[in-house]
């Protein structure tokens, strides 16, 4: 198989967002969705999770047009489905119907069978302290590696 290193992350999710449990779901995609994603032309940063009948959705995940696709192409914002088994599904349900979570997609990438796959997180929403608590750990981190390297 060829090498894919396609690895699209959304960097905002662990700033927004308490990780709770992750889960790695494959996509159920168009001819052109998997060959736009492979030439790395995909954004999940204003992503999310729903449920619809059962099932679980991946909404406002942007996918460009396939360059060289004719006019059979796909349309970039549709919903795309999420497969995962049914005790995940169902479990993922019973979280979120309870406490309130959401899920939301963490990283895209390429399995080496040529597969895309969706790490998807149950998460719980951060207050502003909070996230000025991670600001500060983040800043408090970098000036001790700083001090680090000088001392190296």
């Amino acid at each position: 198989m060829q090498k894919n290193n396609i690895n699209i992350k959304n960097r905002k999710a662990k700033f927004q967002y308490d990780v709770l449990d992750k889960y790695t779901a494959g996509i159920k995609l168009a001819g052109t969705e998997i060959k736009a994603i492979r030439e790395g032309k995909a954004n999940i940063a204003e992503s999310f999770c729903e449920f619809h009948r059962g099932e679980l959705y991946v909404i406002n995940m942007h996918v460009e047009e396939y360059s060289h696709a004719t006019h059979f192409n796909h349309n970039p914002k549709s919903e795309r489905k999420l497969l995962l088994n049914k005790q995940e599904l169902r479990k993922l349900e019973k979280e979120i119907k309870q406490s309130g979570l959401t899920i939301i997609p963490l990283r895209l990438f390429v399995n080496d069978r040529g597969l895309a796959k969706l790490v998807i997180a149950l998460c719980k929403g951060k207050k502003t302290h909070d996230k000025r608590e991670t600001i500060k750990d983040r800043d408090n981190k970098r000036r001790l590696d700083r001090i680090k390297k000088e001392y190296n």
